[in-house]
């Protein structure tokens, strides 16, 4: 398979069925990008579909690692906040991230998928190392310049090729916009060009911000540690591998 064509292709990560795409195939570890793929770039939320697969499939002994280019104290803190490793600072598509990602979930390659966004990142570093990748496509239209400028290249690349599963039930869409524009103090700040990551857990996003009950009125109980680290959102960060810091600009 070429190097930057995708094992498959999604609209975005609740499409991809736990049990038929991840467990049938014998991956049981999953190295995942953030922005634009469970973080949206325009207003830093974790859509409520996005939250409760990433539940239900940490229930079912997926193991994740969040692997980013990105180094702002946002990712570090989403990080914590749902209680999962994360390699930031990246610099993929290069291996050494990908490596140290490994490394820390104790995954070997064969059983791990890469899922993200962006085929010069995600798909170009996976296919590097021999691994299957995921392609995502973005939460939202909104990026950093030069990430909107690969996606012409990457259209290109694409063709006329559909991702699967196109449409999505109303219930699992990201935040409704009059819900984006309640409580204004929750919202995250960060100038025009996303330069800045700050994730905002609002009480909207009942799968980032609400509990192990709420979880389960959406399709099944939640339990374990998935449903303590999810109800855990509203209180202290969980510590991690890696400690929150302040970084530059992605």
């Amino acid at each position: 398979m070429p190097l930057l064509e995708p094992d498959r292709y999604f609209s975005r990560l609740s499409h991809v069925d736990i049990e038929r795409d991840l467990l049938a195939l014998g991956f049981r570890f999953v190295l995942l990008d953030i922005d634009n793929t469970i973080l949206t770039r325009d207003t830093h939320e974790v859509p409520r579909d996005a939250g409760f697969w990433l539940a239900k499939a940490r229930d079912a002994g997926i193991a994740f690692c969040l692997v980013s280019n990105n180094w702002h104290e946002g990712v570090y803190q989403l990080a914590n906040r749902l209680s999962l490793p994360i390699v930031a600072k990246a610099v993929k598509p290069l291996p050494p991230a990908f490596l140290m990602a490994l490394s820390k979930i104790g995954a070997t390659r064969n059983a791990t998928v890469v899922i993200g966004d962006q085929l010069v990142t995600d798909v170009l570093g996976a296919h590097f190392l021999g691994m299957k990748a995921y392609l995502l496509a973005p939460l939202v239209e909104q990026d950093l310049p030069h990430t909107l400028l690969l996606r012409n290249f990457e259209r290109l690349v694409m063709g006329e090729r559909k991702p699967e599963g196109v449409s999505v039930p109303s219930a699992c869409r990201p935040t409704e916009a009059a819900d984006a524009a309640a409580s204004p103090s929750t919202r995250s700040r960060g100038d025009a060009g996303g330069s800045r990551t700050e994730v905002r857990f609002a009480s909207a996003i009942p799968t980032i911000s609400g509990t192990g009950e709420t979880l389960a009125d959406l399709g099944g109980p939640v339990s374990g540690r998935t449903g303590k680290a999810l109800a855990d959102l509203g209180g202290p960060a969980v510590e991690t591998d890696e400690p929150a810091r302040t970084g530059g600009a992605s």
